[in-house]
């Protein structure tokens, strides 16, 4: 009799199902996020046939974390499904949408049970190949992360200080930029931006890494801070921006850190 299983992870706990090459449920349970639930996930598998020989097959919907790492010793295939396509697969199973931990767990089992051959098992890398794949994805959240501190910097700056978005419009980076960061740092509103003296700007700049062009670049973001006129909001939301420097200055070590 074959057997697969389905699991259905969140923060704290799991539910596990098992079922046989028919669909029928043998087994279900909750199981912590913790050392004993992964013995007790063991235990159960094993009491449904699971060998080193010939492992149960299991279908959860990440490809990280430790109880991946738990259930990835030996030769057993994990399939990684994604949870936009168990979500289809749940409409076979009830004409209800509500979503349900036990029930999905089913849904996982069942979607290896009958489509396997349409769902991808994680690759047997190597230690080294998954310490990369752990950095990878560390960089690329560090990037989404910098990112959305940036948009949500960039529509803060629109309401009170819109010269230091056309300042770094063009440059790479725009607002993630070191020397923007810095800038926004030393003057988080129009009022002061506008005093900014062309030593203390071309300082900035070079501290921030520039090196071509500082002279130039120095003039016109003074040029840009002289002609706004300072709004009366400037300075309660100047505190904002100058707060949002903080995530964006973080993600960007996040990143140089994680090459």
């Amino acid at each position: 009799m074959d057997v697969f299983c389905g699991i259905d992870w969140a923060e704290g706990h799991h539910d596990v199902a098992l079922v046989d090459d028919t669909g029928k449920l043998l087994a279900k349970c909750r199981i912590n996020d913790d050392l004993d639930g992964y013995r007790l996930l063991l235990d159960l598998l094993a009491e449904y046939g699971d060998t080193a020989d010939m492992p149960i097959p299991v279908a959860i919907e990440t490809s990280r974390g430790l109880l991946v790492a738990t259930l990835r010793q030996g030769s057993r295939k994990i399939y990684a499904v994604n949870p936009m396509a168990a979500s289809r697969y749940r409409d076979r199973h009830g004409v209800s949408r509500k979503k349900s931990d036990p029930g999905d767990a089913l849904v996982l089992a069942n979607i290896i049970r009958t489509d396997a051959p349409m769902h991808r098992t994680l690759p047997a890398d190597t230690d080294l190949a998954q310490a990369v794949a752990v950095l990878a994805r560390a960089q690329q959240d560090a990037v989404w992360n910098r990112q959305q501190v940036a948009n949500q910097l960039r529509s803060l700056l629109r309401e009170y200080f819109p010269a230091l978005i056309e300042a770094f419009r063009d440059k790479p980076g725009t607002l993630t930029r070191p020397d923007a960061r810095r800038i926004l740092a030393v003057a988080p509103t129009p009022a002061l931006a506008a005093k900014l003296q062309m030593w203390k700007l071309t300082a900035m700049l070079r501290r921030a890494g520039r090196r071509r062009g500082i002279e130039t670049d120095a003039e016109r973001i003074q040029q840009l801070f002289r002609q706004e006129a300072p709004a009366a909001v400037a300075p309660r939301r100047g505190r904002h921006g100058q707060a949002g420097t903080g995530p964006a200055a973080a993600a960007g070590r996040g990143l140089r850190g994680s090459r």
